[in-house]
């Protein structure tokens, strides 16, 4: 069995999907649902180019891993660029994942409390390049970050 790569290299992949996001035209937030040490799914927020509602960069890792055993779940780590909003915190607490690597959440700053009064271990990073990402998108495409989630 193969060495998992240290966790540094699950936000590497999660800013990485959401680099490919942004170069999509789309929002540049990415996510990586890691089991075991490996990536089962990634993803990234795919509402502009999709049309979607829902693709949110966690819901599309998680629709990306494929149906897995409520076991497998029980035993994963999500990791977000940035911190989960309602929806995203419903399906974390929906499929029971145990532990939230957060990139930021200066820009936006989801259900974290509700996800730790669930049981949720919620590790936020304040990673300087999810910030920055983040704070760029916002100041060019206000009008994009307030259609969803903005103020």
């Amino acid at each position: 069995m193969a060495t998992p790569p240290p966790p540094d290299e699950f936000m590497r992949a999660a800013i990485d999907e959401a680099r490919a996001g942004l170069s999509e035209g789309g929002i540049p937030i990415g996510s990586v649902l890691v089991h075991e040490g490996r990536i089962l799914g990634r993803g990234h927020n795919r509402r502009v180019q999709q049309d979607s509602v829902v693709l949110h960069g966690e819901m599309d890792a998680l629709e990306n891993a494929g149906r897995q055993p409520a076991s497998v779940y029980r035993e994963c780590t999500i990791y977000t660029t940035l911190s989960p909003c309602p929806m995203c915190t419903g399906a974390i607490l929906l499929y029971g994942i145990p532990r939230v690597v957060v990139g930021e959440n200066v820009s936006f700053q989801g259900d974290e409390a509700l996800l730790r009064s669930r049981g949720v271990r919620v590790d936020v990073l304040d990673n300087a390049e999810c910030i920055q990402l983040m704070t760029d998108f916002i100041a060019q495409r206000p009008e994009l970050w307030n259609e969803d989630i903005g103020e």
